[in-house]
């Protein structure tokens, strides 16, 4: 009997294992659905926050089993409770390691209920990240002469599927919704793609550094989140500026770096990728270290140089399912609208991005 029980056991490890050892095939069905309520003494009203999207907003922190309980959008409803005086129900629908295609079809559409409940008043969504990790990954690993198409298929399926998703969303939200926000991508493993690549280009014969070679395509991604926001009446939280650029002037341009790299409503895609890649390039820094000032800096980035850090515990989500809980807010106010860790931690920033566009009232 004691054989048989390890024996049991043994395949579970295994097959966990082999879970983690494959993550990158395995993410794509992983997934991660958090409930959390945050639950402010003395009200009696409550509305939702409906988050859509992969291992971003799910809060991914390499475990198959839990995630961050305060990602970005639950960091939101903390200063929407603050706000509006009320309890706040973040529901996130998230799968780590989908695609954009993924997001939509089988987090956006196939569970559009959450978001057609009459509480709801934020909807926001993330995608895109994974289709330009797995280009990333792809052209990694090529030998000869360099093949573009895979990074430029990536590009097109995300403006493709991050155009539907908005579509989508206005046919379907609730009509007391009351903002819909997109929150784009930041450069995870800036510094690590500082090298060049096993391939030639081939129009030059030349080797190419991997990162002025994805930037250009990440930045093209970012440009079409927001300005498709700005077309179909969403907002867009530009976390690549936030995180990618110092909150300081570090370049004495007269800008703080992290406003200087903000999407502006109006910037054609081609003004808008030279400013980026070309005009401010010299002020990028890897999220690993972002510079809060001259002399601070936080990590906005955990050891798999991929997801968001966080502060706040940890939730069940993942292999064993999603979980429902609530807590009392970390923080019942914001001076002027940032909490005390707003800029100290990946997820925190982020929730702070999304925050800024908050209506005054439910």
């Amino acid at each position: 009997m004691l054989s048989r029980r390890l024996g049991g056991r043994s395949r579970l490890l295994v097959g966990l294992a082999a879970l983690v050892v494959g993550s990158s095939a395995v993410a794509s069905t992983l997934n991660q659905n958090v409930s959390w309520t945050v639950d402010r003494a003395g009200t009696t009203a409550k509305y939702r926050v409906v988050a859509y999207g992969d291992s971003i907003y799910a809060g991914y922190n390499t475990s198959i089993s839990n995630a961050a309980k305060y990602s970005a959008p639950t960091v939101d409803s903390e200063y929407l409770s603050a706000l509006w005086n009320a309890d706040i129900e973040s529901i996130r629908r998230a799968k780590s390691g989908a695609v954009a295609s993924d997001v939509y079809s089988n987090k956006i559409v196939a569970e559009k209920s959450y978001m057609q409940t009459a509480s709801t008043r934020v909807v926001t969504f993330e995608m895109c990240g994974n289709d330009g990790l797995q280009a990333r990954s792809a052209f990694k690993s090529q030998t000869g002469t360099c093949d573009y198409s895979g990074m430029n298929t990536a590009l097109n399926n995300c403006k493709t599927y991050v155009a539907q998703a908005m579509d989508y969303i206005n046919a379907n939200a609730h009509p007391n919704t009351k903002l819909k926000v997109i929150s784009n991508l930041y450069y995870p493993g800036y510094n690590a793609d500082n090298v060049q690549s096993s391939c030639n280009d081939p129009t030059t014969g030349a080797k190419v550094n991997l990162r002025d070679k994805f930037l250009p395509y990440l930045t093209k991604m970012n440009y079409w989140m927001c300005e498709y926001a700005r077309q179909k009446g969403f907002k867009c939280g530009d976390s690549f500026a936030e995180y990618m650029g110092a909150d300081y002037d570090s370049n004495s341009d007269g800008q703080v770096d992290s406003a200087a790299l903000r999407y502006v409503a109006g910037d054609t895609e081609a003004a808008y990728v030279t400013r980026i890649t070309s005009t401010l390039k010299s002020t990028l820094r890897d999220a690993n270290v972002k510079y809060v000032s001259s002399s601070s800096s936080y990590d906005y980035i955990q050891s798999d140089d991929t997801h968001p850090t966080y502060t706040g515990g940890t939730v069940s989500a993942g292999l064993w399912g999603g979980s429902t809980g609530t807590g009392a807010p970390r923080y019942t106010s914001f001076s002027g609208g940032k909490s005390p860790i707003w800029n100290n931690f990946g997820h925190e920033r982020m929730g702070w991005t999304i925050s800024v566009f908050n209506p005054a009232t439910p």
